[in-house]
């Protein structure tokens, strides 16, 4: 029987959540995706070494644009074993700041075209706060698409649909693990509380023609890919996608247009602020995910400090 990834692959595009060049390899993966800690575990690996030397060489003491470079180095190694697109993370220590952050793209995208590699090839991600998704409104004017990252809420899926960003990425693990931690029990399929956000913004989307792509991502199991299947994409590590590609059965799809959605809403930052404000969850998620992701820059800095 064809196995489940197999199947998956029939209505939903499978992006590989790692910098991992041989799971890539193996597993061929349409897109990928990184982000400070997947580049922090990619930098301890021998065959990105000389990379992370260029990197720091080429940066003249500018630790930042080691990063950048080191980023895009990671970037283009993955793009030669994809047909799709990787996404690339702004700093997250620049999440409260629009114009920072649509410099940042910018050069991130310079660097890649410097590189050889078209800028229709890259998305650059950016944290799903007011701020990242006015840069990334402006970045979309300019031709530079984007996929907003620690997506935790409706809210913030609202503002970024009507922003016109070009993906955004609910973390469907992330919430699972709040409300398993907060509720005191587990949760399993369409119960999900991650696997339900997810599948409300896709509904919302498709109900009201946004072309936004929902990508599910930040997955804590198999099961909750399953009742995800369906979605536009579906981002997932090598520990999982090797799961689903030995696991056999059916596998329906879950998610398609045309299912029962809200009426349409406008967003505006105070509605976004309020709401993001009200949702407990989604408040204290973005706040942790920025966090961890800058601690992780830094460390990766450090790296690139060494190198010296």
């Amino acid at each position: 029987m064809t196995s489940k990834l197999e199947q998956l692959k029939q209505f939903t595009t499978v992006v590989a959540d790692t910098g991992d060049i041989d799971a890539i390899a193996n597993l061929q993966p349409v897109d990928a995706t990184t982000n400070p800690s997947l580049l922090l575990k990619a930098a301890a690996l021998p065959r990105y070494a000389d990379h992370l030397q260029t990197a720091m060489s080429r940066c003249g003491g500018d630790i930042g644009l080691g990063c950048d470079l080191f980023a895009v180095a990671v970037g283009g190694e993955i793009l030669k074993l994809i047909p799709g697109r990787i996404s690339t993370e702004v700093d997250a220590r620049l999440s409260f700041d629009s114009q920072a952050m649509v410099q940042r793209g910018e050069r991130l995208i310079e660097l890649y075209e410097q590189a050889g590699i078209a800028r229709e090839r890259v998305l650059i991600k950016l944290a799903s706060t007011w701020e990242g998704i006015r840069a990334a409104e402006q970045l979309e004017k300019a031709g530079i698409q984007t996929n907003l990252t620690l997506l935790f809420s409706f809210t913030q899926a609202v503002a970024c649909a009507e922003a016109g960003v070009f993906l955004i990425s609910p973390f469907v693990g992330r919430i699972y693990d709040w409300y398993k931690k907060h509720e005191g029990r587990d949760y399993t399929g369409a119960e999900d509380p991650g696997v339900q956000s997810a599948s409300r913004i896709y509904d919302y989307y498709k109900a009201h023609d946004y072309k936004t792509v929902v990508m599910g991502a930040s997955f804590r199991n198999i099961g909750q890919i399953e009742a995800l299947a369906g979605c536009d994409r579906l981002t997932i590590s090598p520990e999982l996608l090797g799961q689903l590609a030995q696991a056999e059965g059916a596998l329906p799809r879950q998610l398609q247009p045309g299912r029962a959605s809200e009426p349409r809403q406008s967003m505006d930052e105070k509605t976004f602020r309020w709401g993001l404000n009200e949702d407990a969850m989604a408040t204290e998620k973005l706040a942790e995910g920025i966090r961890q992701f800058a601690r992780d820059q830094e460390k990766l800095e450090a790296l690139l400090h060494a190198k010296r």
